[in-house]
């Protein structure tokens, strides 16, 4: 357990530096608008947001206990990531996985590069939280199932239910719960009833999303919308997720007949249906971004670990070198890949805002921004809360009546002009 939460910390050694980014200050303001305990029937009245509540109780006491540091806000994101690393070695008690193979796909989980978005964006703390509650719930479920006690089923369900106030992809505890039930052959009446009480409340928590759709941004953002454009975005997200590691062990599996490891693999893309499903109805792009991979990448970790497991029974008395070779070389790609390109991107998202709090820093008064790249919103509260300092939108330049702060679109980098 202590490797794995060195290896789940490695990737992530530079981007725990960064500062916050864009969206990070409307979750931090979302914190203080509706964490504080009187603000929770706000919080239960907007459609959007409660289905996030976790994750905002969660920011407002990080700030409340650390202060407005942005080391402290990605060091907690990060150790969710570890715990939900620890969860995925946890899977080693359904007997279809083994601590053999969870043990090797916890390791590949926690430093594959391709759900990074997830743990270096703090504005993706959601992603996080429904995983870590809806893997607990699955596993207290296959505890149920296996030890047949009732204390087991009870967890489940009240980590099911903080999974889906987490984010509305906990949904898909439904239908992974659905696994075990085949792998273990257990009979109907033994799972039917406690199974349609989960499917009844993520039922009721849908109706719930819908029935608010009026006052929902994402249904008028163009966020996502059903229809049949589904199929392109699973199918898109699913062939991205598995290269280049996935398809390789894939192939791996194929040439060598692992025959034994079918069900493994049967399991793997079963898992990886279920849990894109709920992200595959966007519209902006034509596959999830790759902090909605992060629930999904279970599946990638058990048939790279499966590969893996079936080269190390198959090098004989190479092994070793065998194994330990490709391991180093996924090592240093998945990691190298986060410290250079990604830590880059980052980077460059958090600009905007960086270049806006050192140029209010240079001027007194207030600040006129035109052409912010980000929600207009992210300005003012970032100049809020980083300086206590007033920002002011304005369409155009005449409107300004001070110095103003522009920066073209696109995060480009930021143009500085003074005076109207």
């Amino acid at each position: 357990m202590a490797g794995l939460a060195i290896l789940a910390t490695l990737p992530y050694l530079r981007t725990v530096t960064l500062p916050l980014i864009s969206d990070d200050y409307t979750q931090i303001w979302l914190g203080r608008h509706y964490a504080p305990f009187d603000r929770w029937p706000a919080l239960a009245g907007d459609a959007l947001y409660r289905c996030r509540a976790v994750s905002i109780v969660l920011t407002y006491w990080t700030e409340r206990v650390f202060g407005l540091h942005p080391l402290v806000f990605n060091i907690s994101n990060l150790l969710v990531h570890i715990l939900n690393t620890l969860l995925v070695f946890a899977l080693g008690v359904w007997r279809p996985i083994g601590w053999r193979l969870a043990g090797v796909a916890a390791a590949f989980f926690a430093i594959y590069e391709g759900h990074q978005e997830a743990v270096v964006w703090y504005a993706a703390l959601p992603e996080s939280t429904v995983f870590f509650f809806s893997l607990a719930a699955f596993l207290l479920w296959v505890l149920w199932i296996e030890r047949r006690s009732h204390a087991y089923l009870a967890g489940s369900f009240a980590a099911f239910l903080l999974a889906l106030l987490s984010k509305e992809p906990g949904v898909a505890v439904v239908g992974l719960a659905l696994l075990p039930v085949w792998t273990e052959r257990v009979a109907l009446r033994r799972w039917v009833l406690p199974w349609l009480g989960f499917a009844a409340t993520a039922l009721i928590y849908t109706a719930l999303v819908f029935s608010g759709k009026q006052d929902h941004l994402h249904f008028h953002d163009g966020t996502f919308t059903p229809g049949p454009h589904f199929l392109l975005v699973l199918a898109n997200s699913f062939a991205r997720m598995f290269w280049i590691w996935g398809w390789l062990s894939l192939v791996a599996l194929a040439v060598w007949r692992e025959r034994g490891r079918l069900r493994l693999v049967v399991l793997a893309l079963a898992w990886a249906v279920i849990t894109f499903l709920p992200y595959s109805f966007i519209t902006y792009m034509s596959r999830v971004p790759s902090r909605h991979t992060y629930f999904a990448s279970v599946a990638l970790a058990w048939i790279v670990g499966a590969a893996l497991l079936a080269l190390w029974d198959r090098a004989g008395s190479r092994r070793a070198w065998a194994v330990g070779s490709v391991a180093g070389i996924l090592l240093l790609h998945n990691c190298g890949w986060v410290w250079t390109r990604k830590y880059a991107q980052f980077s460059e998202r958090a600009r905007p805002t960086e270049e806006l709090i050192q140029f209010v820093q240079s001027v007194k008064g207030p600040v006129y921004v035109h052409c912010f790249p980000n929600s207009v919103l992210v300005a003012v509260w970032a100049a809020d809360m980083r300086l206590g300092r007033e920002v002011v939108p304005v369409a155009s330049l005449d409107q300004a009546r001070g110095p103003v702060f522009c920066s073209p679109k696109h995060h480009a980098p930021a143009v500085v002009a003074s005076g109207k």
